[in-house]
Order: structure tokens, then C-alpha cells, then sequence
């Protein structure tokens, strides 16, 4: 997969991700909006806020995604590097199948892998309550940054994806190009309040985005075991 193929495919499931941001990040970006005066909603500073708030995650999703990279490319050098490689696309396909799954709400068992990050959440997660309400585009910019960390089988998976990108590099350009991939959705989600959040939470748009993932899975997975031409 060449790297700019790749960063598309992270941008797609980033989007098509937006049926899980609903319900893992919805409520902290509902309070954005309406921990503000009226005035402040109905101009540009709330939509200031909410787009600090993602700059804010995109950043923390890139940090992690070139700190997975890296480990990556040491994993590999124990292996060679063309079986290296495709052992971890395959694991990467797996996790991406097993995404469109959870997507789908037809296999609920990523949520035990959300389970591995809640020790170190718990540690973070006090920094974050110290920034509310929040006031300020830099507090929010922070507020993402310390969010961005939350546990989330989504996120999970592409630092999975991110192992096998080959180096540091290519694992931060997956992370970032999947983080503005769910920008659409979480920005809208926050100036349209629940609407956004109720139509994304509906069977037939989490079944759809499921199965669109599960797809790319597949197509990953074969890719890695070097069935595809």
C-alpha cells in the first residue's frame, strides 16, 4: 500500500468513525457549546473553541501514532523487514475488521480493549477537569490534547495500522490524516448540539460505516498475506 493510499484510507475511517466520536467524545463536545452564553453560541467563538478543542486531539492522535511508529520499526528489526512488514499489515487488517464490527454493533468486544487504557486514563482524565468550562481557545486546544488520550477502540486500532507504517514518520502522517478524518463529524457534532449525535447513533449509518470498514479490513488483511495484486 503506498503511503498516500494509506493516509486516505486513515482519513476514510476517521469519517466513517464519526458513529463511535458520537458517543465517545459527543458529551465533551455538547459542553463546549452549551457551557457558553448565548451570545458567544451564536457567534464564531464557539466554533473557535470546538476547532482548538480538535486541533487539540488531532495532535495528541499524531504523537502517539509516531511514538507507535517507532516501535514499530523496532519490532521489525528483529524480523525481516518484508516479513516484518506483513505480519503486522495483517495484524492491522484484523483490528480494522474487528473496528467494522464494533462499527456495525454486530461484535461489542473492542470495548475490552479500551478496558487496557482505563489505568492510564485515569491519570489523565483529572488534567482535563481542571480546564472546565472552558473560557478560551487555548484551553480548549488543551482540553483536546488531554482527550485525545481516551480510551477508544477506534484510536486503537490505527496505532495498530501505525506499527506497520515502517517509521516514526509514516506513523504520525496515518495518526494525523485519520484525526482530520473525524474533524467533520466532531465539529458539526458541536455546532448542532444532539441532532448530529442522535442521526449518527441510528442502525442503518453505524451498520453502513461498519461494514465499509469491515470491507477495508479484509482488503488489508489480503494485502498483508500478499493476495492481492
Amino acid at each position: 500500500m503506498t503511503a498516500e493510499l494509506g493516509f486516505s484510507a486513515a482519513f476514510l475511517v476517521g469519517m466513517l468513525g464519526g458513529v463511535h466520536c458520537a458517543g465517545m467524545c459527543g458529551g465533551i463536545v455538547g459542553a463546549l457549546t452549551l457551557g457558553q452564553t448565548e451570545a458567544r453560541r451564536s457567534g464564531g467563538f464557539s466554533f473557535g473553541l470546538h476547532l482548538a478543542y480538535s486541533v487539540g486531539r488531532v495532535l495528541s492522535y499524531t504523537l502517539a501514532g509516531a511514538l507507535v511508529g517507532g516501535l514499530g520499526v523496532l519490532l521489525a528489526s528483529s524480523l525481516p523487514v518484508a516479513v516484518a512488514q506483513r505480519v503486522l499489515l495483517v495484524l492491522a487488517g484484523i483490528m480494522l475488521v474487528l473496528l467494522g464490527l464494533y462499527l456495525g454493533g454486530w461484535w461489542l468486544g473492542l470495548r475490552r480493549v479500551e478496558a487496557l487504557g482505563r489505568f492510564f486514563w485515569q491519570r489523565v482524565e483529572p488534567l482535563g477537569r481542571k480546564l472546565l468550562p472552558v473560557r478560551s481557545p487555548w484551553q480548549a486546544l488543551a482540553l483536546g490534547a488531554v482527550w485525545g488520550w481516551l480510551p477508544c477502540g477506534l484510536v486503537y486500532s490505527m496505532l495498530i495500522w501505525a506499527l506497520a507504517a515502517g517509521s516514526l514518520l509514516q506513523g504520525a502522517g496515518l495518526l494525523l490524516a485519520f484525526g482530520l478524518g473525524t474533524l467533520p463529524n466532531l465539529l458539526l457534532m458541536g455546532m448542532l448540539a444532539g441532532w448530529l449525535s442522535q442521526y449518527l447513533k441510528k442502525t442503518v449509518v453505524r451498520r453502513t460505516a461498519g461494514f465499509l470498514v469491515l470491507g477495508f479490513g479484509l482488503f488489508t488483511v489480503a494485502q498483508g498475506a500478499g493476495l492481492t495484486w
